[in-house]
């Protein structure tokens, strides 16, 4: 999952912080963290195991092996965002909106547990507002095409926007065999977290 799902399946403010420092922080520094930090981290991770191994997101993960091969978790991850922002059934479109203000105004206030490479993508998110639009083609493209400047051995110009937008029907139809099991996956993780940790 991308930055908004992790954001959207967070149930504190803490866990909020937790969930994006995960893929900025090496394993030993996690029990630096506050409880509600710690426990964002442990989410997130339980999140990306579930979905590493559910049947609907190899079928997914099918669409773009083609074309990036042992890269298409990372579009995938992507372009479920993008199914997340147009769910009406979760949020309208206001409270995605409230949600993503929400999401930059917790993390700008945790600034001090934030490294500085997340200081920097912050001040992008926030300033184009990522979360809220990836439910605009242009917001995945974006998205899509910065996965392709990271990735080390693809071409930067490969089409891979192109082929999101010709199977926009089969990925949806993955989303929606995905992301409720998915959230409840979540909900489970977090009453467990809040068994270990009652006060």
């Amino acid at each position: 999952m991308n930055y908004l799902a992790h954001s959207f399946l967070t149930f504190s403010d803490g866990q909020i912080v937790g969930q994006f420092l995960e893929d900025f922080i090496r394993n030993r520094d996690r029990f630096s963290f506050p409880k509600e930090i710690q426990d964002g981290i442990t989410l997130h991770r339980a999140i990306d195991t579930f979905t590493d191994a559910h049947p609907a997101l190899h079928e997914a993960k099918k669409v773009f092996s083609p074309l990036v091969r042992l890269y298409s978790g990372a579009f995938v991850d992507v372009a479920m965002d993008y199914f997340v922002a147009n769910d009406l059934s979760l949020h309208s479109l206001h409270e995605w909106k409230e949600h993503s203000l929400r999401v930059y105004r917790v993390l700008n206030e945790n600034q001090k547990w934030l490294p500085e490479n997340f200081k920097r993508m912050l001040i992008k998110m926030e300033h184009d507002d990522w979360l809220y639009n990836y439910r605009e083609d242009w917001g995945i493209k974006f998205s899509i095409q910065n996965v392709l400047n990271k990735a080390k051995y693809l071409d930067k110009d490969l089409p891979v926007f192109d082929v999101f937008l010709q199977n926009k029907d089969i990925l949806q139809e993955c989303y929606n065999n995905f992301f409720p099991d998915l959230l409840a996956h979540a909900k489970g993780v977090n009453a467990l977290l809040e068994i270990e940790n009652p006060f």
